[in-house]
């Protein structure tokens, strides 16, 4: 679909999705820091999948908006960041084997948003360039990072399973989110000289 074809409503419901999942990230918080383990994770799983739902709709529907290309990405971060700090903080989770999450797990997380925003804002000061697409790893990573917290408080909630999995999951999620901070500066540099040629 080109840029002309995108509309500009605000009220569409990928956009009210959006919103949602955005309300749903102080729930999510508040819910952790009361000991509230169970909601949690079902306030994180509706916030998480409506995160493919409202693409989706907004596909097939053609409600693709000026405004969701903003606030989708900045819902979804804003719910990563959220969701990687609170389980990184010592004893908010039921005490668990390889809980909390380890600080170098976050650091990767949020340190590749901070990568990419920072390298978005040069590119678009020194040239302009606003043409910033979300790439297929970076999507995989956030993927990777919704189903992430789901199985780590689905060890907190379930203490019996005793994180077996937890170390695999940290690894993976590091892995994700350093190649995708990697990547998308090839990434972008792609989208540059494309825009360069077709113009």
């Amino acid at each position: 679909m080109s840029e002309q074809q995108i509309s500009t409503r605000v009220l569409t419901i990928p956009n009210v999705l959006t919103f949602v999942r955005m309300g749903l990230i102080p729930v999510f918080a508040t819910l952790l820091v009361y000991g509230r383990e169970t909601g949690a994770l079902i306030v994180f799983s509706i916030a998480g999948i409506s995160d493919g739902i409202d693409g989706f709709i907004a596909r097939r529907l053609q409600q693709q908006s000026e405004l969701g290309t903003i606030m989708d990405p900045i819902a979804d971060k804003l719910l990563m960041i959220t969701a990687f700090v609170m389980l990184t903080i010592p004893g908010l989770l039921a005490p668990g084997r390889h809980l909390p999450v380890p600080f170098w797990v976050t650091a990767a997380v949020i340190g590749r948003d901070v990568l990419i925003v920072a390298v978005a804002m040069a590119i678009m000061m020194m040239t302009g360039f606003r043409g910033f697409k979300p790439s297929s790893l970076g999507k995989a990573s956030t993927f990777v990072q919704v189903a992430a917290v789901m199985l780590i408080l689905l060890a907190a909630v379930f203490p019996q399973f005793n994180g077996v999995y937890l170390p695999t999951i940290y690894t993976i999620v590091t892995l994700f989110a350093v190649l995708s901070g990697i990547h998308y500066i090839f990434f972008v540099a792609r989208l540059m000289r494309e825009a360069e040629r077709s113009s």
